[in-house]
């Protein structure tokens, strides 16, 4: 059974900083392409990062320059580091694995970013 487990959000001042993990069972994260969406009260669902199984990574462009996306084998874990963070990048973020025939989601963590 394939399962994604996210940690890390939490409640954060403008301009700080935090790093969402993305724990991964089931599957092997080196191989799918894995991705971070988030979500914020009344909106959609939206792509903020994704890595490929080859490594190269894209961004949405709200947050280029300001996330990065990694991911580590070893651990089979994938994590967004958020820098400079906007009270903007308030929503819901989830962990997203594409497999062959269909994506697997996380339950979602809350990144609050309030003074």
């Amino acid at each position: 059974q394939v399962q994604l487990v996210e940690s890390g959000g939490g409640l954060v001042q403008p301009g700080g900083s935090l790093r969402l993990s993305c724990a991964a069972s089931g599957i092997i994260v080196g191989i799918y392409p894995m991705g971070w969406y988030r979500q914020a009260p009344g909106k959609q669902r939206e792509l903020v990062a994704v890595i490929s199984s080859g490594g190269s990574t894209n961004y949405a462009d709200s947050v280029k320059g300001r996330f990065t996306i990694s991911r580590d084998n070893a651990k089979n874990t994938v994590y967004l580091q958020m820098n400079s963070l906007k009270p903007e990048d308030t929503a819901v973020y989830y962990c997203n694995a594409q497999l062959v025939l269909r994506d697997v989601w996380g339950q979602g963590t809350q990144v609050t970013v309030s003074s």
